[in-house]
């Protein structure tokens, strides 16, 4: 066997690495696919050398060092405790061996150097030698007719806690993704219309930049100490700072001839959709005196409408408050009903009349878990802190009707949570609305408590879906085996679901990433308070919203995940003149299963930028295995 020695890991055209990561993703590879790479070094897994198959059928050589660390000190008994730890000897002949001080950098020494040169080929240890990750792949891909194939995720069975911790870098990561994919859209469609609109590639690089930056290890993942949580809070606010002055400018160049200067006299409102398909949603616009009112517009794909005439609803929302203090909710697609506290104790589709929480079960349930990890504070979340769940019952403001109906119905609660912590929620139903909203506000003032919101729905499935990066994945909802008890709480995205056949319940956000679904019970995890390494993480004042969602039929056929996207991508209001102006879109899809999900300009043609014409780098997303198209 030999040890290919590797001081320190540079990324080549052939390699990429990923070290000290905290859960990999099913779509890494995909990425790596696309940006040519075929080689992975990472850590740690159940081999230590195989091919990693990604959500679409991407593969790439993956390569885990067995000797289960990336600073090591290069000791006779680090090389052969990698050799013993190979689970894949007999496959290959050859592993990676890291040496140095990798972790907080310095790299290797010379006494360490020494001790390579002297084990070059000494009786009893493998064979040693300095090598580079693309030599070290090159002789694994000879060998690599045995390897066996990993197909998705690879879960880390730990540091579960970074998907809640620090909720301000999670919020503002979402809410900056969305800014600068809107910019991108908006730009690219002011520049093709020929207005003499110049594409801000320099100022965008620079925000993504600062957002990347962001997403590095140990920020984004809320496990970094408190002066770098305000230098990311500080590049979140520039980037929507930044955007909005990008964003101002691009909408005033695509509609230049429809904006009205002057708000105040503007007749119509002009609606700005950036996601690709046709929208029907209730929007606030501005009235007379600076006053809001309430509109359902239609925007079309990728595009915008000047809107007068607003439309009316088939069915107004209606609300209405009982003798025992619930209140029913009902829009002519789906009827809710609250008890005084909040819980959603009824909610039904109206065309089947199908009904998604179970009888006894309260949904929109508040619990309040103890949260004492025992080594990494903001981290970790242990699975004895499931023992200690206890259910928000402290009332201080009883549910009231807000809003009475129309184009929206609203009711609002507020609850004591733990000690020194209030929570009140905003419950919304819109017209037309599949999914009804939940705005909340949180003072939060916890020390390790983790706070998780509950939905126990009537539906039986093994299995729940999530969404990833450009994709989704299905996780277990039983506890089997010790592998589905490590993931009792797992990261999603912009939604989770749990549906059986003809029927499932959707639980959408636009901020949170840390989710759990167990038997019928999907969980959305909104705070945790730990105090290492920043002692003031989380606390304050929160603000996000979730949704619930039930459909008939797959969560695809249904329109789960474009409902997600609305929820997190707002349509675009702006005050404009009273013109006639007929819908413009700019692209369109032909089938729901493909989601457009980036337009921009594309890189710098040949090589010094030149190149005629504009070029666009379109970027789409199957949600499914039906076929599509875009135009």
């Amino acid at each position: 066997i030999e040890l290919s020695v590797n001081s320190s890991l540079s990324t080549t055209s052939l390699t990429r690495d990923l070290w000290d990561l905290q859960g990999t993703l099913g779509l890494c590879f995909s990425i790596l696919a696309l940006c040519g790479t075929r080689h992975f070094p990472l850590a740690p897994l159940q081999h230590h050398t195989f091919f990693w198959e990604g959500i679409d059928g991407s593969r790439v050589l993956t390569h885990f060092p067995p000797g289960d660390s990336y600073g090591m000190q290069g000791r006779v008994e680090e090389m052969l405790k990698t050799v013993k730890n190979n689970k894949d000897k007999g496959r290959v002949n050859h592993s990676a061996f890291l040496f140095g001080f990798g972790d907080g950098g310095g790299g290797p020494t010379q006494k360490m150097l020494d001790r390579m040169k002297r084990m070059r080929d000494t009786d009893g240890l493998p064979r040693v030698q300095i090598s580079t990750p693309d030599q070290l792949f090159s002789a694994l891909e000879k060998d690599s007719s045995q390897l066996y194939t990993w197909v998705g995720e690879l879960f880390l069975e730990l540091h579960n806690g970074t998907y809640t911790t620090q909720a301000q870098i999670k919020k503002g990561n979402r809410e900056c993704e969305r800014i600068l994919h809107d910019i991108e859209v908006l730009s690219t469609l002011a520049m093709v219309q020929g207005s003499g609109f110049q594409y801000p590639a320099s100022q965008l690089q620079r925000l993504w930049r600062l957002l990347l930056l962001n997403q590095f290890h140990d920020v984004l993942p809320g496990s970094c100490i408190q002066l770098v949580v305000e230098d990311a809070l500080q590049y979140y606010a520039e980037i929507r700072r930044a955007g909005a002055g990008l964003q101002q400018e691009a909408v005033q160049s695509l509609c230049r001839e429809l904006l009205e200067p002057e708000a105040g006299n503007a007749g119509s409102t002009l609606v700005v959709n950036t996601l690709p398909w046709e929208r029907t949603e209730v929007i606030s616009r501005a009235g007379p005196a600076g006053t809001e009112t309430l509109g359902l517009v239609t925007a079309p794909s990728m595009g915008y409408a000047v809107v007068r005439e607003l439309l009316l609803p088939p069915q107004p929302v209606v609300v209405r408050k009982r003798e025992d203090g619930s209140i029913a909710m009902e829009n002519g697609v789906i009827a809710a009903c609250l008890d005084v506290m909040g819980h959603l104790i009824s909610l039904q589709l109206l065309d089947s009349q199908r009904e998604s929480v179970p009888d006894g079960c309260c949904a929109n349930q508040f619990a309040l878990f103890d949260d004492v990890p025992l080594y990494w504070d903001a981290w970790d979340v242990m699975d004895y802190h499931l023992e200690t769940r206890k259910p928000v019952t402290t009332l201080l403001k009883p549910l009231e009707v807000t809003l009475a109906g129309g184009l929206r119905g609203s009711v609002t609660f507020s609850l004591q949570i733990g000690k020194s912590s209030t929570l009140t929620q905003e419950i919304i139903l819109d017209a037309m609305c599949p999914y009804l909203r939940f705005l909340t506000q949180v003072e939060w003032k916890e020390a390790h408590k983790f706070l998780k919101v509950e939905f126990p729905v009537q539906v039986r499935s093994t299995n729940a879906t999530y969404e990833i990066q450009f994709g989704h994945l299905q996780r277990p909802t039983h506890w089997n085996t010790s592998w589905d008890w490590a993931q009792f709480e797992v990261w999603a995205h912009k939604w989770l679901d749990l549906s059986e056949h003809g029927f499932g319940v959707a639980l959408l956000n636009d901020c949170k990433y840390g989710a759990s679904a167990h038997g019928n019970i999907l969980s959305l995890s909104l705070l945790r308070a730990p105090k290492s390494p920043d002692a003031t993480a989380d606390m304050g004042h929160h603000q996000f919203t979730y949704a619930v969602m039930p459909h008939l039929g797959s969560f695809q056929d249904a329109g789960v995940i474009q409902h997600a996207y609305s929820l997190n991508f707002p349509l675009h209001t702006v005050p404009a003149r009273s013109a006639p102006c007929p819908p413009w879109s700019a692209f369109s899809v032909s089938s729901p299963a493909v989601v457009l999900e980036t337009v921009k300009q594309a890189g710098p043609q040949g090589r010094h930028g030149e190149g005629r014409g504009v070029k666009l780098l379109v970027r789409s997303m199957a949600c499914s295995s039906l076929a599509g198209r875009a135009s």
